[in-house]
């Protein structure tokens, strides 16, 4: 599949914590869009019409920002301001692009480390897969627009600050991010307690990408179809799972144990 197919987020690296705010009002979030801002999430209410709602969803479709329609009485929970049927949070971090990541990685010398989250939406269990992935240098986290965790309070403290320093991708389209993965060189391995192999039994040590799946599901089963191998941790108790954010670290510190 060519290059051109596959569309990320384009950004440069942190911004300001202070950006970190919610604004509401249509022709304010259609400004913080074409300032460049990336959004964590936009709230439309439902039935809400007319040309600068027209405008609104055209810059949602080039920017891929994730966005719900919800009843009004939504939007009355997030704020008592004069909201005009449309609230938004700014991220307090900037978005990669998948393919910028995995190129720097190849022309640094770097073998590619990387982690795909499948809809997991717990800010706590996301803030801590951050946090190990920094410590064991992870090279990026690939997550989709919708159906994921938000970058918000609790998940910046629960990461200790390493969202602010590990790069984050989003994707419309997480399988059209992992065939990218893929495509670039990169082993995919699912990570789950049905896992047929012992993750110490895989090679580790060439380009990676482990895929862990939602706390409620695991990983889809789409992706399950495409991966390369389906691996699981080795439990010697008599618990047969853990929690995604500690299978995770147990995981990556395995790429680290072998490679190192």
């Amino acid at each position: 599949m060519d290059k051109k197919d596959y569309k990320f987020t384009q950004r440069p690296t942190v911004k300001r914590e202070v950006d970190h705010a919610m604004i509401y009002g249509i022709r304010a979030i259609i400004e913080a869009l074409e300032s460049g801002h990336d959004l964590e999430k936009i709230f439309i209410q439902k039935g809400l019409k007319g040309d600068l709602m027209q405008e609104l969803m055209e810059m949602v479709k080039r920017t891929n920002a994730p966005i719900s329609t919800v009843p009004i009485e939504k939007l009355n929970t997030l704020t008592r301001k004069n909201h005009q049927g449309a609230v938004a949070f700014i991220s307090p971090v900037k978005y990669h692009d998948l393919s910028n990541l995995i190129a720097a990685c190849y022309e640094s010398g770097k073998v590619p480390f990387f982690l795909v989250l499948d809809r997991i939406t717990d800010v706590r269990n996301f803030g801590a897969i951050a946090r190990s992935a920094e410590a064991m240098g992870v090279d990026g986290i690939l997550i989709p627009t919708k159906n994921a965790a938000q970058i918000n309070a609790d998940s910046m403290k629960t990461s200790a600050g390493a969202l602010t320093k590990i790069p984050v991708a989003r994707t419309p389209d997480l399988i059209s991010g992992v065939a990218y993965l893929q495509s670039s060189g990169c082993q995919i391995i699912a990570c789950t307690e049905k896992g047929a192999e012992v993750i110490n039994n895989i090679s580790l040590k060439d380009p990676v990408a482990l895929v862990f799946g939602s706390e409620e599901d695991g990983i889809s089963e789409e992706i399950l179809r495409m991966v390369d191998h389906h691996v699981k941790i080795p439990m010697r108790g008599q618990i047969a799972s853990l929690n995604v954010s500690v299978a995770t670290s147990i995981c990556l510190y395995e790429v680290n144990r072998q490679r190192y």
